[in-house]
């Protein structure tokens, strides 16, 4: 039997004696899911942005500081709809539900693409820390209310001109009239509304149940080090606080355990598909 083999078996094992599984997810997770912010995808969808302002890929594009609100909203009306609305199920999401359904879980994601809750995970169960495609918020963080943008979003788009949206779509507070943004933690006033306090209690409710004795396992996803301190390091952490915990760290770029932890951690550099369906196989 190959070590990978071995690998996938004893984390399998893992998997079924566990009492509760935290599922931390990453942009790994994503891409690995067909939402992809490479050059490929991009120019599918982009073509007239990047002959216009020389974008390179969807992640960096995010970042470019246009000159208008009117360019802005055009850009990320597109942005949000390709990886927000359009998408729907994924495959490799609905995967991971199959594998943890009948387990007490719960999903810790930095995650911006609304996956979790399009793939039918328990609403209670999830805590997306960094935001979603699908809200807004006012710039200045007047006041701590989230706003709906999907039909915005596709009107936006249907009268987007030579990468502009009209003037009067432009969107503003409806409490300051400051300029409005996409709900997404950027900087200090990313605005954590009443669900996001649901969602981190929740999280902090699950934690504190789980006793010393029992079986826990940290199932990390895609986790690399743009924030590592939202999901990489407290479950490393926490492996190594609790000695009935393993992490299961499955990363193409970033496998590898901490020092403290390898007798701990199952690392993978496979494809993550293929070791959900080897998991999967195994009932």
């Amino acid at each position: 039997m190959n070590r990978f083999v071995q690998r996938l078996d004893k984390a399998k094992e893992v998997i079924d004696n566990a009492d509760y599984i935290i599922i931390g997810a990453g942009a790994g997770l994503s891409t690995a899911a067909g939402i992809d912010y490479g050059f490929d995808r991009f120019s599918k969808y982009f073509q007239d942005f990047i002959d216009k302002y020389h974008f390179e890929d969807l992640y960096t594009s995010g970042f470019y500081p246009f000159e208008t609100q009117e360019e802005k909203w055009a850009y990320w009306a597109r942005h949000i709809q390709v990886n927000r609305y359009d998408v729907g199920k994924t495959a490799l999401y609905q995967k991971l539900l199959n594998l943890v359904k009948d387990k007490d879980y719960f999903v810790l994601t930095t995650n911006v693409e609304h996956q979790f809750w399009i793939n039918e995970f328990e609403d209670e169960r999830i805590f997306a820390t960094q935001g979603d495609y699908g809200l807004l918020q006012c710039s200045k963080a007047c006041h701590d209310k989230l706003y709906d943008n999907e039909k915005q979003v596709s009107e936006w788009i249907e009268k987007t001109v030579d990468c502009k949206i009209p003037s009067d779509l432009v969107p503003k507070c409806p409490v300051c009239g400051a300029d409005m943004e996409t709900n997404l933690r950027k900087d200090n006033l990313f605005v954590e509304d009443e669900k996001w306090h649901e969602m981190k209690k929740n999280y902090a409710e699950f934690l504190g149940k789980i006793d010393e004795d029992e079986n826990l396992v940290f199932l990390e996803l895609g986790v690399g080090f743009n924030t590592p301190v939202i999901i990489r390091y407290p479950f490393e952490q926490m492996t190594y606080n609790n000695p009935n915990a393993t992490l299961i760290r499955i990363n193409k770029d970033y496998p590898q355990a901490i020092p403290e932890n390898e007798d701990r951690t199952i690392s993978f550099d496979e494809d993550i598909s293929e070791i959900f369906d080897y998991w999967l196989s195994r009932v």
